[in-house]
């Protein structure tokens, strides 16, 4: 069956399509029905089934006869190391450490907060949680000790497993330090630590709460997994660009196992035995879904990477992970290829690997200009497929499946809606726009399986957050639109659409047309507060490694382009070349940020932001095209 048919038989019975998804997942317990809606609209599914999702991950593929298979490999360019670990030895390190945790009193419904580098004792870690059904919260490792405090104190975790340290290019980031005086700040106290001493640090333990993680697996007698309800959470994932009070996206274990083997083969065509590579990082949402769990559950191998795309050492890094291990489906984000195209504009070390295996590249996670895919496109002469999704769905709400059918590809759609999502487009007043026009994307009532059936200890949050603005829907917070075949458009975050005299913009068609500017590697667009207009654009260009041009001919020339485009009812004048663009660690580029310093608003600094000296070059950047300088609070 192609996609249409796939998406009109889970429209027609998706009671029938879930079920049968469920086939694919070893139970204790099989579930006697997939949707849980008694307590509408907080939707469960699968809540009567009782399954372990370590055993899905791991030991099934043991007990089938692959357990030599290579299940993760570790590549590290930072310490110039890799290293392979088949199934059947994950399951001895994740058997040995459960154990650990479980012999110092950690059992199911517990917390457990993971503070971790890209090694794959992170992913050991996430998963001896699943196995004895505590529930994990992964903050991304280096965090601030604020920010990990207040996880701590909303999550109150029984144990903190971290390791001594991380490793950035040219420098060693000290953990240990972060989670002491994180636990100090803290309300909540851990009973425990547990401390994964690296080489190129050794922590200072604190005796009595702090446990060496290799001594305390030694001592452990390995542990079983325990069955958990289908609706029991797997895991706690506070969103990034979090601040005050942090907003912790639940996932169900039972729904999240099911939707994310669906995914694998649908979506990313990838099977058992294959070699899959998200490059992102355990803190984020896709480290969890696709780093761990489901190349995992799949019976994939999986890539565990500490690197970055550029500077470890060169633009030529994400090629040489792919030749190595025989990657067959990349997946990355936007903003890692518009840093690669920058520093190898023409694509030149490709040349210098053999990346033949590669079948199709994935991105999500910021929009995905339609300059960079060609640029992708032309150099791989592969399929590259934007996808879209959030923290809260766990996976694709619009993608193009290419283990269905490879649809045409639009560039600048992420294409179509997967099974489970009924996404449409709505006024200001919750009713349904006509193709082509810009509106708020909302997803009809119930969410697939797999996404958040509401946020930790704060499911009133959860209903004025996602629920309360279109009843029946759950809003996304992104504004689009979808054409006459039924591709969706993601234009903006919906605070992105901007008001220019009585015209709603959409910056991110702007950013479109900047993009494809030759001279430009990257670039934003906000809207800064204008007397006269409401709105006015405000544009920031990242140019190519080597440009030599004139900054004021390039700022001409992309505001000439905007009225070429977009018409003159953009108003689009003013734009400023800067280095660098103020980004999360995950890649988002910081736009309310932007805006607040433009507005010249006192704004409190982002506990995600990647350097926080660029809102310095920002700040001063705007002063010299007229606008009012601002501080952090």
């Amino acid at each position: 069956m192609g996609y249409a048919e796939i998406y009109s038989r889970w429209k027609s019975d998706p009671e029938g399509f879930w079920m049968e998804a469920a086939e694919a997942i070893d139970w204790d317990k099989k579930p006697t029905k997939a949707l849980f809606d008694e307590n509408a609209p907080i939707y469960e599914w699968f809540s009567d089934g009782m399954v372990n999702g370590c055993w899905n991950a791991v030991d099934r593929h043991v007990a089938a006869g692959r357990g030599g298979q290579v299940a993760i490999v570790h590549d590290s360019p930072i310490t110039q190391s890799k290293r392979e670990i088949t199934y059947a030895e994950l399951k001895d390190r994740v058997a040995g450490l459960a154990g650990a945790l479980k012999a110092k009193g950690v059992t199911k419904g517990d917390r457990v907060i993971i503070y971790m580098p890209m090694v794959p004792e992170a992913l050991d870690a996430m998963l001896a949680c699943a196995r004895l059904g505590a529930i994990h919260s992964v903050v991304f490792g280096g965090f601030a000790a604020h920010e990990l405090a207040v996880r701590i104190d909303d999550a109150t975790p029984k144990a903190i497993i971290a390791a001594s340290c991380g490793l950035e290019p040219g420098r060693v980031v000290h953990y240990k330090p972060l989670v002491d005086a994180a636990i100090e700040q803290a309300k909540h106290k851990p009973d425990f630590t547990l401390i994964f001493q690296r080489e190129q640090e050794f922590a200072d333990l604190t005796p009595g709460r702090d446990f060496d993680w290799h001594e305390a697996q030694a001592e452990a007698e390995p542990a079983d997994c325990v069955p958990v309800e289908g609706n029991h959470p797997a895991y706690i994932l506070y969103t990034s660009g979090t601040t005050g009070a942090p907003k912790g996206v639940v996932r169900h274990t039972a729904g999240h196992l099911v939707a994310l083997h669906w995914t694998m083969k649908a979506i990313y065509n990838v099977e058992a035995g294959d070699v899959f590579w998200a490059a992102s990082d355990v803190g984020w949402v896709v480290g969890h879904s696709y780093i761990c769990y489901a190349p995992l559950i799949a019976g994939c191998t999986t890539i565990v990477f500490e690197g970055k795309p550029v500077g470890t050492p060169d633009a030529g890094t994400f090629w040489r992970v792919i030749a190595d291990h025989k990657v067959k489906s990349f997946f990355t984000a936007p903003t890692a290829f518009r840093a690669i195209k920058r520093e190898d504009p023409k694509g030149e070390m490709i040349r210098n690997y053999d990346i033949s295996s590669l079948k199709a590249l994935y991105l999500a996670g910021e929009r995905a200009d339609p300059d960079t895919i060609k640029w992708a496109q032309a150099r791989l002469k592969v399929p590259v497929i934007d996808h879209w999704w959030q923290t809260e769905t766990g996976w694709a709400i619009a993608a193009n499946p290419l283990g269905i059918e490879e649809l045409p590809v639009k560039i600048g759609s992420p294409s179509v809606p997967m099974p489970g999502y009924d996404v449409q487009i709505l006024d200001e007043a919750g009713h349904p726009v006509k193709p082509d026009t810009l509106g708020a994307i909302a997803v009809k009532l119930p969410l697939p399986p797999g996404t958040l059936p509401t946020l930790w200890n704060a499911e009133e949050r959860f209903r004025k957050s996602y629920l309360s603005h279109f009843p029946g829907y759950y809003e996304t917070g992104d504004a689009g639109y979808v054409d006459e075949d039924g591709y969706l458009y993601i234009m903006a975050r919906t605070d992105d659409v901007i008001n220019v005299a009585g015209h709603r913009l959409s910056t991110g068609a702007m950013e479109e047309v900047l993009a494809s500017h030759p001279d430009v590697a990257e670039c934003a667009v906000i809207g800064v507060t204008d007397q006269l207009k409401g709105q006015m654009p405000v544009g920031f260009l990242c140019l190519n490694s080597g440009s030599d041009r004139d900054y004021g001919d390039v700022v001409k020339e992309c505001v000439k382009l905007v009225r070429e485009q977009i018409g003159p009812v953009a108003a689009f004048k003013l734009a400023c070349v800067v280095d660098r663009l103020p980004k999360t660690r995950s890649g988002k580029i910081l736009r309310g940020t932007m805006v607040k310093i433009a507005d010249g608003e006192a704004y409190k600094m982002p506990a995600t932001i990647d350097d926080p000296a660029i809102l310095d070059e920002i700040t001063l950047a705007l002063g010299q095209i007229g606008y009012p300088i601002s501080r952090p609070t």
